[in-house]
């Protein structure tokens, strides 16, 4: 490290008495780099606003501006969380100053600098998924890999019973077949736990580690037996303009639950960031863009179908292009080439990435380097992109944007246990059709191993009958709460290669799901088989292809030591 001469920032010079004031709210007041802390998220949000336009240091411009709302005359500082939830005249310079440039100005950025924690529990696994739709949040999800539900919640097991199967006088039949396949999995448990016992021996592991390794394996085949109204928690952590979007979304959404979720969210919200809220109940904004976003699905909704049905001549009941019926057993790897497809990709993938990564170490043109990645001979162009590349030492070592430059295109079938998985990954767009019974379910192997292959089917059976007596009264949309995560159903990916890096190796892992495991294996065989692009599978070398066993037990174990160091 090269020696300092002095100081390499300016330090700002504070009073004893503006020291005091400026102590409780940040976490240091002389180094260039600190955090904002005890402050209510309106007054971060105006303080950034006014920052972005004022020559003046945050810490000289919360003196001068702001903190007399929060240290009055005489008084101590009405910092923390009673400050942070409730206006009480504290924050009001704040709140105008924040109002008169997101609503005066229209500055969306603002609304980026307000944030806020929100658990949102027993929601069903229809509305998870609405929830976690914005790229721009950061969301934990419950698992179902790694805890059971065969114990009820209050009177009954953790399952959502919509208002409009209450309405229509149908819930006594749903709960029935819902009561069916939360006490079918309830019964495997025992059965299942004890088959993997035998298969994997305990050894030399300890008992917990390979307790735990076995009840991943069990939640990972018994998953299938949960319907998408299993309930679940959510903890969501994003900015008011995320909030804001993601309610609008909820209003015009058509199902009770997600707009009765949204007004929960909204509630909960105004209390501690109430200001960022203010539009979402303008007639001209909130009110438009519900109206805007209800009117394009209603219309969707009626054409999608319509237009389908035509194409398959089949008249307006045709709902859905079957993908091959039920399946038994695991999905293979041969099964997976079936039920994974790529459909687009860039044949010149190769010679794009070669030209962007030039890009931040020349003085060329986007073209021209193009032209050059293009005439260079193929041996040196793979060496350009090994350079690019570099050493990679674990999977979280991923190239750089330069793979941005090549898409791909995959459709994908695959039972709803394992889509669930599969949408978690944001950096990239997927949509998915409505959860039907329509392509089938997926058997574990175990199951059958078992001989218990008859009472996951009649299972299965029982709720497909549910659907559709649902779907007949009520539509698909409702009918979506019925269908067991072993249904499978249709999703796409748009995709850029450097994002496939981190998912295809990550999916691979031998702790992952069976499953999804091997579908990501065929997403690799197909880059470079169909696509060709050798140079970019050969440098995913993380991708995991063993057959792994006991999958959890290798993390297990390797927790277990880092707990001992």
């Amino acid at each position: 490290m090269i020696p300092l001469t002095r100081a390499p920032y300016h330090q700002e010079s504070f009073t004893a008495a503006e020291r005091e004031k400026l102590a409780p709210y940040f976490t240091n007041l002389d180094r260039p780099v600190f955090a904002l802390v005890n402050l209510p998220e309106v007054v971060k949000g105006a303080l950034f606003a006014r920052y972005s336009r004022s020559p003046k240091s945050m810490r000289r411009l919360f003196l001068d501006e702001f903190v007399d709302d929060l240290w009055p005359a005489g008084g101590a500082p009405s910092a923390g969380p009673a400050a942070a939830t409730a206006d009480g005249g504290k924050t009001g310079r704040a709140e105008r100053l924040y109002e008169r440039v997101l609503t005066d100005y229209g500055d969306d950025s603002v609304a980026q600098l307000g944030a806020a924690h929100v658990a949102c529990e027993q929601a069903s696994n229809i509305l998870t998924k609405v929830l976690e739709w914005s790229r721009l949040g950061s969301y934990l999800e419950q698992s179902t890999r790694y805890m059971f539900f065969d114990q009820p919640l209050g009177d009954r097991y953790r399952y959502a019973v919509p208002a409009e199967i209450q309405a229509a006088g149908l819930e006594p039949a749903y709960a029935a077949t819902l009561d069916l396949l939360f006490d079918t999995y309830r019964d495997l448990v025992p059965l299942l736990t004890g088959h993997y016992e035998r298969l994997h021996p305990q050894g030399g592991d300890p008992p917990g580690i390979w307790k735990a390794s076995i009840r991943a394996r069990v939640c990972d085949d018994l998953r299938g037996l949960l319907p998408a109204a299993t309930l679940s928690n959510v903890g969501v952590f994003a900015s008011a303009q995320s909030y804001e979007a993601l309610i609008l979304r909820m209003r015009a959404h058509p199902l009770a639950e997600v707009q009765a979720y949204g007004e929960l969210i909204r509630d909960e919200l105004r209390q501690v960031i109430p200001a960022f809220l203010r539009r979402l109940d303008l007639p001209e904004r909130g009110g438009a863009w519900t109206r805007y976003l209800a009117a394009v699905a209603t219309r969707m909704r009626q054409l999608g179908p319509a237009l389908a049905a035509a194409a398959a001549g089949a008249g307006a009941g045709a709902a859905a292009e079957p993908s091959g019926g039920e399946r038994s057993g695991e999905l293979g790897h041969g099964a997976a080439a079936a039920d994974v497809r790529l459909l687009e990709w860039d044949q010149d993938a190769e010679v794009k990435v070669a030209a962007a990564a030039l890009f931040p170490y020349c003085q060329l043109s986007g073209e021209r380097l193009l032209e050059l990645a293009r005439d260079l001979p193929g041996d040196e162009r793979r060496q350009l992109l090994e350079a690019y590349v570099g050493r990679r030492e674990n999977r979280r070592h991923r190239p750089g944007r330069a793979f941005e430059r090549a898409s791909y295109r995959f459709e994908i079938v695959a039972n709803y246990a394992v889509f669930r998985d599969l949408q978690r990954h944001r950096m990239l767009t997927i949509e998915w059709q409505p959860l039907t019974t329509a392509h089938g379910f997926d058997t574990p192997e175990a199951i059958v191993e078992l001989g218990a292959e008859t009472r996951w089917a009649l299972a299965m059976q029982r709720a497909a009958d549910l659907y559709r007596t649902v779907a007949a009264a009520l539509g698909g949309e409702i009918a979506q709460y019925a269908v067991p995560f072993a249904y499978r159903l249709r999703f796409y990916w748009q995709v850029n290669a450097r994002e496939l890096f981190h998912i295809l190796e990550l999916r691979t892992q031998p702790g992952g799901d069976r499953t999804y495991r091997r579908i990501c294996q065929e997403m690799v065989r197909l880059l470079r088989d169909q696509a060709g692009h050798q140079f970019l599978t050969d440098a995913m070398c993380f991708v995991d292809w063993s057959d792994p066993g006991l999958g959890r037990l290798a993390g297990e174990r390797r927790a277990a030591a880092r707990r001992i160091l």
